[in-house]
């Protein structure tokens, strides 16, 4: 209850800009628990024993099991692998091509909205500082057309306001940027699982062993996958 009282005290000094940054913590709130569903569901799927499940049913023949098991499975994982083995091919460019355009419709949702949450840690963060300027301004001001004996009191609570405008501004942003780059790092986990499971899928479907060119391969598609990523932002 202390607790309590003692953020209600600091809210109130903190003036009419407090109200602002705290709408914005709020839009914050949701947006990141938005993203933490959306990508927590991608992100908990054991990707590399799926992966490898995959693998092992293509090289005793069962296409048509693995495509089943990537059907039950769901997410973007299976969602592209699925895509590859309902191609039906051989060839390692159509396979690619198919494992591409998949990846064009699963990913960007992951990153949609993610900005948002560095937007908004920033303008969390200014809106302290305009808070700040506001403060002292209204205290100078105050100060200057106040009594003497009333002085330092106008200044104080001038400063106080300042003070708690900034540090109420930073308490919004600093987790919000930490929650952003852990949410990004959940992205780009699931776009390399991706990335490395459609190559080796489409090497196992081609008949052909890893070699260097596929690793240039593989550089390529992951250098795409980030580039919708980028789009996104």
């Amino acid at each position: 209850m202390n607790q309590l009282s003692t953020f209600a005290g600091f809210f109130q000094n903190g003036g009419p800009f407090m109200y602002v940054i705290l709408i914005t913590g709020v839009t914050i709130i949701a947006v990141a628990a938005e993203r933490f569903w959306v990508i927590g569901r991608a992100a908990g799927i054991n990707t590399g024993k799926l992966s490898r499940d995959i693998q092992r049913l293509v090289q005793k023949g069962d296409v048509t099991g693995a495509a089943d098991l990537c059907r039950k499975v769901k997410g973007p994982v299976a969602t592209v692998a699925q895509a590859i083995l309902n191609r039906n091919d051989t060839d390692e460019e159509r396979l690619q091509n198919a494992a591409d355009g998949a990846a064009t419709i699963v990913l960007p949702p992951l990153s949609r909205r993610l900005p948002y949450l560095s937007m908004l840690a920033n303008s969390a963060t200014l809106l302290g500082l305009l808070g700040t300027i506001f403060g002292l301004t209204t205290a100078f001001s105050a100060v200057g057309a106040a009594d003497p004996s009333q002085r330092s009191a106008f200044l104080a609570a001038g400063i106080s306001q300042a003070l708690n405008t900034t540090a109420f501004g930073l308490i919004v942003a600093v987790p919000t940027l930490l929650l952003h780059g852990f949410l990004v790092s959940k992205v780009e986990a699931i776009v390399e699982a991706v990335d490395e499971t459609s190559v080796r899928l489409v090497q196992a479907l081609s008949g052909r062993q890893p070699a260097r060119h596929k690793e240039a391969s593989g550089k390529d598609a992951r250098s795409k996958m980030s580039s919708l990523l980028e789009q996104q932002a």
